[in-house]
């Protein structure tokens, strides 16, 4: 379906519920909606898109936000890095967004930071990503490395793991992320001929060599592992060539960090059975908050199989808090808005509650779940409540940097060294 630039999504049916633009008041709030409906990562962020239109959708019922309706302006920049700066322009200067929620891969983000910096807007970004930054205009509700990829690392090292494989998608997050881990690994005594390190581009279909050399480099005896920063549709013939190679959870264990519920729904998973995802949320998990969201989303796309995944609780927060701070500021105002968020708590739907740190970071549970036969995840472990750190303790060039966007720093890079910012300030 071609998508245009519509107060509404036409995606589905549900969408069709919500009152027309045409008979809202002309001074609406819109919130802008930028995830990828076509191409590679579709497979990934339409279920973003929706998600956002579902809290639209909620909080018009309750009866919008300062006496006006929300109005979602829906665009397509189609899995195109630069398209995805074009659409953020064109969001904020015809569209006159208040706000954006939106990307899902770090080269989309990259490309939206220096269009939403210089016009002022404000982005909700709602997926784990690499870290090594901090924006006055960007709230990070996904997960930092020491979120997510770290934890990761540590509980297979529990497991035994020895021999580790670093497979992504080429492009920055897989990159930098890799590069952190490679610190951390050697940091706790991992030698250079136990780390490989595999990139492949975005939609990659043939991996039946990739596989042999995986398999290849686990047969030496030592306990071997995948940690996976694949993306996108890449990761369905990843998968099937993982079973038909014969490599399952009990000779290489597969963690991933972008595989979810949505993406094992189009897979016949019963091969990987006993494969780990690192996330912050999971579907499986029983809580009042998370039995009422799936109802919720199920209720809206009038579909009972949908799934849920991280992202989608990402977006689920950092839009609440955004409501929160809009209602705080008394404005959309992107700069008192910011200062508002600074702090602002959301119960999260696995327990306890998510808050938002000075550094545009939100704190966080990591949870590891081993996939199940019918494309749930069974909790192995959860972690306490961690802060997301923008800057990797684990790279020279990084360590001494802090994110703090409170006085008297106001400042995404602070060098706690040097006492200098050397970037974006207040």
């Amino acid at each position: 379906m071609k998508f245009k630039k519509v107060a509404l999504s036409l995606a589905f049916s549900a969408s069709a519920a919500m009152t027309t633009a045409g008979a809202w008041a002309a001074d609406t709030i819109k919130v802008g909606v930028l995830h990828s409906l076509s191409g590679t990562m579709a497979i990934s962020e339409t279920t973003l898109k929706d998600t956002v239109l579902m809290m639209v959708d909620e909080q018009n019922k309750k009866g919008g936000l300062l006496g006006k309706k929300l109005e979602a302006v829906v665009v397509d920049p189609a899995s195109n890095w630069p398209l995805f700066a074009e659409k953020t322009r064109e969001l904020l200067t015809k569209n006159k967004v208040d706000v954006i929620f939106g990307c899902w891969t770090s080269v989309s983000r990259k490309s939206v930071l220096p269009v939403i910096e210089e016009l002022n807007g404000l982005l909700f970004y709602p997926v784990q990503y690499e870290g090594e930054e901090s924006s006055k205009n960007v709230f990070y509700t996904g997960a930092a490395p020491n979120q997510q990829a770290i934890p990761a690392v540590d509980y297979l090292m529990k497991q035994g793991v020895k021999r580790w494989v670093l497979a992504g998608t080429d492009y920055v997050y897989p990159r930098t992320t890799n590069k952190i881990l490679e610190a951390y690994l050697k940091a706790k005594g991992v030698g250079p001929a136990d780390i490989m390190v595999n990139y492949t581009p975005f939609g990659h279909s043939d991996w039946q060599s990739i596989v042999a050399d995986i398999k290849k480099f686990g047969s030496t005896g030592k306990k071997t592992a995948v940690v996976s920063t694949i993306n996108g549709d890449a990761n369905v013939p990843f998968y099937k060539e993982l079973g038909n190679q014969g490599i399952t959870a009990k000779n290489i264990p597969v963690v991933a960090f972008s595989v979810g519920e949505e993406e094992l729904s189009g897979i016949d998973t019963k091969p990987l059975v006993g494969h780990l995802a690192a996330w912050n949320y999971f579907q499986s998990v029983s809580t009042p908050e998370n039995k009422a969201f799936i109802k919720q989303w199920q209720a809206f796309t009038k579909n009972p199989k949908r799934v849920t995944n991280d992202p989608m609780e990402a977006t689920y927060i950092g839009f609440k808090m955004w409501t929160q701070a809009v209602e705080k500021a008394k404005t959309t105002e992107v700069d008192k808005v910011g200062a508002a968020m600074i702090g602002q708590k959301v119960k999260n739907l696995t327990g306890g509650t998510a808050v938002m740190g000075k550094n545009h970071h939100l704190s966080k549970p990591v949870l590891i779940g081993e996939i199940q036969a019918n494309g749930q995840f069974e909790v192995v472990s959860e972690s306490k409540v961690i802060e997301g750190d923008a800057w990797s303790d684990f790279l020279p060039g990084s360590k001494d940097i802090i994110a703090d966007w409170t006085a008297p720093i106001n400042c995404g890079n602070y060098n706690t060294v040097t006492k200098k910012c050397s970037g974006q300030k207040y």
